[in-house]
């Protein structure tokens, strides 16, 4: 059986860099979208929800969200990887910090100008930790994990999720508005950019059982989506 082969030291180098830098950087865009006060992505209202019924701050309850998200993960046996846990522990923080940095209640264009900057923020952000290739993000991998268990399409599941989410924070008291439909139509094509244009090359050669699963899925005729290693 064959071992993928350790990454050169450069190349490990900038995976750890690039994984924090795209952590903290999602953190920076969802401060973004928030500071710009016109809906927040589906994930977001439901924090902001939790946040206005609780009292706790954004960061923590990011934090904690992202705990239950991973317990959901042990029935469909869905692995995490370094950079899950470190998504997990470090988002919610880098958003407080974007909290404390922008403040609230600016101009209307202003935030007019925040929103788009945001989703941009957070698609690099995404493209670089993604890219890294240390494990998806609890949110993430919930969606992938879910697909490999049902085997519904990828985008059922995803919107399935995040249609239950949304009404759920919207319910709290979440801010639901057109940054929420922008973040919608936008991030998936603008993610669908940044993924392949930051992730880092490594070997080709993978461990046999891993060739003869995708040998299997072609066979079948069953589409194979990108899995975060």
């Amino acid at each position: 059986m064959l071992r993928r082969p350790t990454d050169p030291a450069p190349v490990l180098v900038r995976r750890f860099v690039q994984l924090f830098v795209g952590l903290f950087l999602y953190g920076i865009g969802i401060a973004l979208i928030v500071r710009g006060e016109l809906g927040v992505a589906p994930w977001d209202v439901l924090t902001q929800g939790i946040a206005k019924q609780t009292g706790l701050n954004f960061g923590l309850i990011t934090i904690l969200t992202s705990g239950v998200v991973l317990l959901l993960w042990i029935p469909i046996r869905q692995k995490p990887g370094f950079g899950t846990v470190m998504n997990a522990l470090l988002v919610g923080p880098f958003a407080d910090l974007g909290l404390w940095l922008i403040p609230p209640g600016l101009d209307l264009w202003i935030r007019a100008l925040l929103l788009p900057a945001g989703i941009v923020v957070l698609a690099i952000a995404t493209g670089l930790y993604i890219g890294a290739h240390f494990g998806p993000g609890p949110r993430d991998g919930l969606m992938t994990g879910l697909h490999r268990v049902t085997g519904w399409k990828i985008w059922i599941v995803r919107t399935g999720i995040e249609v239950v989410v949304l009404a759920a924070g919207w319910l709290l008291g979440g801010d639901v508005g057109i940054g929420t439909l922008a973040f919608a139509l936008l991030i998936g094509p603008l993610c669908g950019y940044t993924i392949p244009l930051f992730a880092i090359r490594r070997s080709e050669r993978m461990p046999a059982d891993r060739v003869q699963a995708r040998r299997t899925r072609v066979r079948a005729g069953t589409g194979a989506v990108p899995v975060v290693e």
